[in-house]
């Protein structure tokens, strides 16, 4: 009896703990709205976990699993189309995919519209997909069953409110706050800027009466040239719309336009031509400076603005394109940055002209300042056609090419800045400063660094900006060599045996639990499983820096049997079946991994290791993420140890 008790008392601990482990950190709410006569729409709001995320229904292909609401099929009503309403998400740059994603923090409401073709009750049936992550993992894709009852003659329970993470605005209103204010401190450095400056400062001191009136002008310029170019991030705003900026933003063809207009002002910056306002327009602010006051003041800082277009056009329309991830306000903030860092030296040096001294005189520092950023944006526009040739697979921008190109551009630059190439505007020069010389040979190391790029070498340092590994001419390196590993010698034939294929880095692997389980029972060896996601941050960091060791990669390789069973696969199962443990419908082979993993090991995150022999014992502790590569290495030899002594 007492054994009985014991055993039970263990099995509810299991149980409840894999209750604990299945924390969903989202809950969702349905309910109906009609919207006019024979349309109802279903609204599908969730509420998230602080620190975690929910997806947009709208993003690129082949990148995380967007949020979707799939009505089943009744004579009762039809679906319009399959089109999802939702709040304006804010965009982020996701690394693992190389793509602007959307989600949602907090809260969010989804809606999707149906026509009604009775009268009276009608019960709507579905589910909604989606996907929740945080920063360091994320769950599987989870099906939520509703089933709404609509009448259409009574009224419906209203629509829920959705409300934006304060936070999640915050946190990028911040980020672009710095940029923008980084790019003013650059556009101050260029020859069309920076000699402005002494000549701003000799202009208050002559025409001011006193010290303090003297401050008093060179704060109301330094507050002009803000308010001019947020004035510039308002108009922008007001344009193009919040909405219409985001899409901008994330668009392929936006993205191929802004590529060209960064060709043109890289060209513009190297001395082929100069982009500069109208000379009437000049002309019109430069004579209103004779007014006097504040409004002879405000055209003097207008002045300023247009006569350095040439060199901050640029800079600014690069930061107004980023700018619009953030949506309405994004230029705005983006553009007070820019003009604070760019007003701040005319207005603290027209206000103590003492410190003028201390600045460098101008000289042809200036223009070579242009020209690096000219290389600059020639390397980053590229960067913008990359995620249009990937969104749309044209695949003429593949790794190797990238890589290439920017090992081209940024060894231009190093040899420029060594003196080895001169441009039309550069002076002539009988000795390199020493602070030129030296970024000129972090430039070359820099571009020696990337040439191993091109035979599949990681380029860490570049990560996220090149397309990844298997968007390339050779996924394998130069010659598309595929692997030679001692496993792939053990299937029939000499090949690989049947559902083994190549795996991230090259190392072979299966998909299938069944199929690798059955082959490590043949070959003798243990199996290793990688629980993991298509939309897995740390799954593709432990794959590029840490299985890309050849140390870890030779026993993933020869000594252990790989099967990653990806846990946000929507490939549809043949026969759906209800989960023993959520009690929800499973329907695809994704879900199916999910389940495996909390009815084995009562985890969710991924990645997740697990060794286990061919009897399926777990043979030592399962890892999760952690970045160090010889933890992972002796974490595999413990586990074939205790396999060969078993």
């Amino acid at each position: 009896m007492k054994r009985t008790l014991t055993a039970l008392v263990l099995m509810l601990t299991v149980f409840a703990g894999s209750f604990a482990q299945m924390e969903q950190h989202i809950t969702w709410k349905f309910s109906t709205k009609n919207i006019e006569e024979g349309k109802v729409e279903i609204i599908c709001e969730a509420t998230i976990d602080a620190g975690w995320h929910v997806y947009s229904s709208d993003l690129p292909e082949n990148t995380a699993v967007p949020t979707g609401i799939e009505v089943e099929e009744s004579e009762a009503y039809s679906i319009l189309d399959g089109i999802i309403e939702e709040p304006k998400a804010t965009a982020h740059f996701d690394e693992t995919f190389n793509a602007e994603l959307k989600w949602f923090e907090k809260k969010a409401t989804f809606k999707k519209v149906i026509q009604l073709k009775q009268e009276g009750d009608v019960i709507i049936k579905g589910y909604i997909e989606s996907m929740i992550c945080n920063d360091e993992t994320c769950m599987p894709p989870e099906m939520v069953d509703f089933e709404l009852t609509v009448n259409t003659t009574a009224p419906v329970t209203a629509e829920v409110a959705s409300t934006e993470s304060s936070d999640e605005k915050e946190e990028s209103y911040w980020g672009i706050f710095f940029l923008a204010f980084g790019g003013g401190l650059a556009a101050l450095l260029t020859p069309c800027v920076f000699p402005m400056i002494p000549m701003t400062v000799s202009f208050f001191t002559k025409q001011s009466t006193s010290k303090a009136a003297g401050i008093k002008n060179a704060i109301i310029y330094g507050i002009s040239i803000i308010v001019i170019y947020v004035i510039l991030g308002v108009a922008v705003s007001a344009i193009f719309g919040a909405s219409a900026l985001n899409e901008l933003s994330t668009s392929v063809w936006f993205n191929i336009f802004f590529f060209l207009l960064l060709i043109i002002f890289a060209i513009s910056f190297f001395g082929a031509f100069e982009i500069v306002m109208p000379s009437s327009l000049i002309n019109f602010t430069t004579k209103n400076e004779d007014k006097g006051g504040f409004i002879g003041i405000f055209f003097m800082a207008f002045t300023l603005a247009l006569v350095s277009f040439s060199c901050t056009g640029p800079i600014v329309g690069a930061l107004l394109v980023k700018a619009a991830t953030g949506g309405y306000m994004g230029p705005i903030v983006g553009m007070l940055g820019f003009s604070l860092a760019l007003a701040l030296p005319f207005a603290l040096f027209a206000a103590f002209p003492g410190y003028l001294n201390s600045l460098p005189k101008s000289g042809g520092w200036l223009n070579s300042v242009k020209v690096i950023l000219g290389f600059l944006e020639l390397a980053f526009a590229f960067k913008f056609l990359s995620v249009a040739d990937m969104t749309m697979g044209w695949h003429i921008l593949e790794r190797e090419v990238f890589i290439a190109i920017w090992v081209a551009i940024f060894g231009a630059m190093g040899f420029y800045l060594l003196g080895k190439i001169r441009l039309p505007h550069d002076s002539p020069m009988e000795h390199i400063p020493v602070s030129r010389f030296l970024l000129g040979i972090l430039t070359l190391a820099f571009t020696i660094y990337m040439i191993p790029g091109l035979w599949g070498a990681p380029v860490n340092l570049i990560s996220g900006m090149p397309p990844s590994k298997d968007y390339a001419e050779s996924p394998f390196g130069v010659g598309d060599q595929t692997p030679v590993q001692g496993i792939v010698s053990s299937g029939e034939h000499g090949g690989m045996p049947e559902g083994m294929h190549y795996g991230p880095q090259g190392i072979p692997a299966f998909d299938d639990y069944d199929q690798a389980l059955a082959y490590a029972k043949k070959v003798n060896k243990p199996l290793l499983l990688d629980f993991t996601g298509k939309g897995c941050t740390n799954c593709r960091k432990m794959e590029d820096k840490v299985w890309s060791n050849q140390d870890v990669k030779g026993l993933l390789s020869n000594d252990y049997i790989l099967v990653s069973l990806y846990v946000d696969i929507r490939k549809k199962l043949d026969e759906p079946y209800i989960s023993e443990i959520t009690g929800k419908k499973i329907r695809t082979v994704g879900q199916k991994w999910a389940e495996f993993q909390m009815e084995r090991y009562q985890q969710q995150g991924q990645p997740y290791y697990v060794i286990i022999d061919e009897n399926e014992k777990t043979l030592n502790t399962p890892v999760a993420y952690d970045p160090d590569i010889k933890k992972y290495q002796n974490w595999l030899l413990d586990g074939l140890d205790k396999y060969k002594n078993r």
